[in-house]
């Protein structure tokens, strides 16, 4: 194996390991935060700060690896994920609410590192290989579609009486072996700008189009997948259905996420990222139908299953269009475009977990699964819309 795709490898790890951390959250932080909230209108808001924190994160830890490169700040997220999930553990003992949502703020700053890691992968690539790269990337999360659930539920009771305090220090460990995968990274500063050069504007970078059809695909997504996905537990056990089906749903979801990264990257080469894009959407739609059909863990199992494959080729979708789009940038304008997507994305993701567990409280899990399809509406509108200004642009150029 050549240099470049065991970087890609281990960064495959990597999201595995994250993906699995972040698998004992998307279980359980709606649940704990159930439990430990003062109203059940605050169920989700420890979920939601973590999004908040993620979406803060995303600009200076862009700009940073600009800088003094990924390694040193994937480093600093892994840990800050390790402190999280102690802190979690350690507010689940106390029976603090407050304490909990610190720790999420912490877990926040490890998915801000770790979704730089597909954006690693394309530059550690090599040219045929750069969407097959993102693709396994985010598919190395499937191994947390078992494992994630599935360590959640065994530790639950590590620590006694203290229900799912010991999943949190399951936290902690992947946290740190993951540390020490990324130790392993061979990836160099990037060159500063050349004297006399400087970076592009911000706003000449958000108004190019192919930065507006990516980020909007991707926090579309991001945020229906999100939205729907922190509802999930709590309508699950509205129902009657037990901790494990809720387990069982997420894990279902998760596969769903990242499996189809093995092969979404070969099909926006083969197919092109437009037709991935309204393909992802598309199965969004289609996603809401089983959830409002019935309320057994069958019909939960397939809204998300569905969910879960639409974010992935919408996401795979974005993330390539993003980085073709600025691959003959400079490293200092790419970092740009990226950090201002992540934040985008993460903003967009705060505001729809945020409002999951009210809006479920209020007007119950038809609603929840009705109110995404304004937002694909916007997505699918942005993606035609490229299509115009190509055409046209082809159009002045064959008159010229």
């Amino acid at each position: 194996m050549n240099e470049s795709k065991l970087q890609v490898w281990l960064l495959v790890l990597c999201q595995a390991l994250y993906v699995c951390a972040s698998a004992i959250g998307l279980t359980l932080t709606g649940l704990v935060g159930l439990n430990l909230a003062p109203s059940q209108a605050l169920a989700t808001l420890p979920f939601a700060l973590v999004t908040v924190a993620t979406a803060c994160s995303t600009i200076p830890v862009s700009l940073a690896m600009a800088r003094w490169g990924r390694k040193p700040l994937f480093l600093l997220g892994a840990l800050a994920g390790g402190v999280g999930g102690g802190l979690a553990a350690w507010a689940i003992v106390r029976g603090s609410f407050t304490l909990f949502c610190l720790a999420m703020l912490f877990q926040g700053l490890f998915q801000a590192s770790a979704q730089y890691y597909r954006f690693a992968a394309t530059e550690a690539a090599a040219a045929d290989f750069k969407a097959r790269a993102i693709g396994l990337v985010i598919g190395g999360g499937v191994l947390a579609a078992v494992l994630g659930p599935t360590l959640a539920a065994w530790a639950r009771d590590a620590l006694g009486p203290h229900t799912f305090a010991g999943s949190y220090l399951a936290v902690l460990g992947l946290a740190l072996v993951s540390s020490l995968v990324l130790v392993r990274l061979q990836m160099a500063a990037p060159p500063a700008l050349p004297a006399g050069q400087a970076a592009t504007p911000w706003r000449r970078i958000v108004s190019r189009p192919a930065f507006v059809v990516a980020v909007a695909n991707s926090a579309v997504a991001y945020a229906v997948m999100m939205f729907v996905m922190t509802a999930t537990p709590l309508a699950v056990l509205g129902c009657g259905l037990s901790v494990g089906a809720a387990a069982t749903v997420i894990q279902w979801h998760l596969f769903a996420m990242f499996a189809p990264g093995f092969f979404s990257g070969k099909l926006v080469a083969r197919w092109g990222v437009r037709r991935v894009l309204l393909l992802g959407t598309a199965l969004f739609g289609l996603a809401a139908l089983p959830a409002l059909l019935g309320l057994t863990q069958l019909h939960f199992g397939m809204a998300l299953a569905l969910n879960g494959l639409a974010w992935n080729l919408m996401f795979v979708g974005g993330t390539s269009l993003l980085a073709q789009g600025f691959a003959a940038d400079s490293a200092v304008d790419r970092a740009r475009a990226q950090a201002a997507g992540e934040f985008i994305t993460f903003a967009a993701v705060a505001g729809a977990s945020l409002a999951a567990g009210a809006l479920y409280a209020s007007q119950g899990w038809a609603a929840v699964n009705l109110l995404v399809l304004p937002l694909l509406a916007l997505a699918v509108g942005a993606t035609l819309w490229q299509r115009q200004v190509q055409q046209r642009a082809g159009r002045l150029a064959a008159s010229a």
